[in-house]
């Protein structure tokens, strides 16, 4: 998604078209490597239907805010990847299955809910790195799966956890 293209050529599709296009093929394998893993069991729980609704819902809503965020900021950023996404679908397999183990990198194991509290600091910390990663785009994706999870579920992730 090209912020320019989206507002002066009015290439609206781009808000869903970005999440499928990726710079690089780790790119490619880390984004649906994570996909891989937690979307199975989230599937088979929630239902294909609303596995597909919560995952391009809550991908293209992070596409949008992320639009907003490079327009009124004045930068005009490629986004592209479908990382947004797949960080949603991370927190939505912590909120079904809180006491599953990640091991990261193979070897380190780590509780889901964990995982996904660990994510979003490395996440807020490094938006204000000038990286290229979109790292404000995962925060929203983040973000957009609470808003789902909370409003059309009905539930309460932190209290799932045992944090609230």
């Amino acid at each position: 998604m090209v912020p320019t293209l989206v507002y002066y050529k009015h290439w609206y599709w781009q808000f869903f078209s970005y999440m499928f296009v990726h710079g690089s093929f780790s790119h490619l394998l880390s984004n649906m490597l994570g996909i891989l893993i937690f979307s199975v069991a989230l599937e088979r729980k929630i239902g294909t239907k609303e596995f597909l609704l919560y995952y391009l819902l809550c991908g293209v809503l992070a596409g949008i805010a992320s639009y907003f965020s490079y327009y009124f900021t004045g930068m005009n950023a490629v986004l592209l990847g479908a990382s947004g996404a797949m960080y949603a679908v991370m927190l939505l397999f912590a909120v079904f299955f809180p006491g599953a183990i990640i091991l990261i990198f193979g070897i380190l194991p780590v509780r889901a809910p964990v995982l996904v509290l660990f994510y979003f600091a490395i996440e807020f910390f490094s938006q204000f790195s000038m990286d290229g990663i979109a790292h404000s785009t995962h925060l929203y994706g983040l973000l957009f799966g609470l808003l789902y999870i909370r409003i059309r579920m009905r539930i309460r992730p932190l209290k799932v956890w045992g944090i609230l």
